[in-house]
């Protein structure tokens, strides 16, 4: 049912590679057109001193896996008076504020596992209430994932106990009725993190979308993913199938230091990246953000700098989940057929709402117009 309620348009043979392509001006529907795929964590964000990251060794702007010495830290921020409970994990992110900006009924879809438990509960109501489908596969005997997020100022750590997150399996996305979920969407996408749980599910629908003639689109997400030997090999693996290639400066010139490029230069960076080698007719297009600079966009080694709305300081309450919400509006970008300039816009002003804000949360409605 849901594949024949999405009028699907099969993407040209052969489609320009500038910056104002737009892949799906021919699409006539949106149900269910963009479909994320990650680990679902319920955020428990709280500010604190530095010293609660040193004691845990933690960095700012990074994020990790908990280990032994960082469970304490769970119980220890729920205790703090100034605690959030926030749906997070940062595929999710993307997607809510994805419908966010579409604003149109069933855009979005998300799959990912969650425990059957009281912070899975909160999950399946914060996408309800953003109107993101949730297709969870829900694990009995596993607690829902959680994300430790310190915010000291405006910098961030996030620590993670994926839990249930961890054991999303293949077969839930291939059972027939999700498997049309994957099939009718126009752009699917995953963040990095996702390559520590379910390299199969990466691996089966990135060939699906090839197939089908469909957007695949994965984000470097942390510098640890591409130092890890096995992480970094499901990258290496996808690349070739990749549509669209998202990530920070930080994470650029992380994946150059593990390729021994030997340079810094993230506009560089960015060019060799979109030339690795794809199995598609269409070029690779790599997105990397720099903060407060300008985005840098490479299509096929052409190199072009996006603005970002620049905010004064006192206006900036959060930066967590700032990346996972520019890449939110750029997809909701795509998935309306817009140019990769207003594919930039989009995220620019999604990313500048959600700073202004605590966690990645958003107003009702956006004030952008696509």
């Amino acid at each position: 049912r849901v594949a024949q309620a999405f009028l699907w348009h099969p993407l040209p043979d052969r489609v320009s590679s500038s910056p104002s392509f737009s892949p799906f001006s021919s699409f006539l529907s949106i149900i269910m057109a963009l479909l994320g795929m990650g680990n679902p964590l319920l955020d428990i964000s709280a500010e604190v001193g530095q010293d609660m990251l040193e004691k845990y060794k933690l960095l700012p702007g990074n994020a990790i896996l908990a280990e032994k010495e960082h469970q304490p830290l769970f119980e220890e921020l729920q205790k703090l008076p100034n605690v959030q409970y926030i749906a997070g994990g940062a595929t999710q992110n993307s997607i809510r504020v994805a419908q966010w900006m579409l604003q149109e009924a069933n855009a979005t879809a998300y799959m990912g596992c969650i425990g059957s438990d009281e912070n899975g509960n909160k999950l399946k109501k914060a996408c309800e209430a953003d109107g993101v489908k949730a297709l969870y596969l829900e694990d009995k005997s596993t607690p829902t994932g959680t994300c430790a997020t310190l915010i000291v100022g405006i910098e961030r750590s996030l620590c993670t106990n994926l839990d249930a997150a961890n054991n999303y399996k293949v077969d839930h996305c291939k059972s027939a009725e999700n498997w049309k979920v994957v099939e009718a969407a126009k752009v699917v996408y995953s963040a990095g993190f996702f390559a520590t749980v379910s390299p199969d599910s990466i691996k089966e629908a990135s060939k699906q979308k090839a197939a089908d003639g469909g957007l695949y689109c994965m984000n470097l997400s942390a510098p640890f993913l591409m130092q890890v030997p096995p992480f970094k090999a499901v990258f290496t693996e996808t690349m070739p199938l990749v549509d669209f290639l998202f990530g920070n400066e930080t994470e650029a010139r992380t994946w150059a230091e593990t390729e021994s490029w030997d340079t810094t230069d993230v506009a560089f960076i960015a060019t060799r990246l979109s030339l690795i080698p794809s199995a598609k007719s269409r070029k690779r297009t790599v997105v990397i953000t720099q903060g407060c600079d300008p985005t840098i966009v490479a299509i096929n080694g052409h190199v072009t700098e996006y603005p970002v709305l620049t905010l004064p300081k006192e206006k900036l309450v959060d930066t967590n989940g700032a990346g996972d919400a520019y890449v939110g509006g750029f997809l909701a970008g795509l998935v309306k057929g817009k140019s990769i300039e207003e594919c930039c816009k989009a995220g620019a002003y999604a990313a500048a709402e959600i700073v202004q804000r605590s966690g990645c949360t958003f107003p009702p409605k956006p004030d952008f117009k696509f």
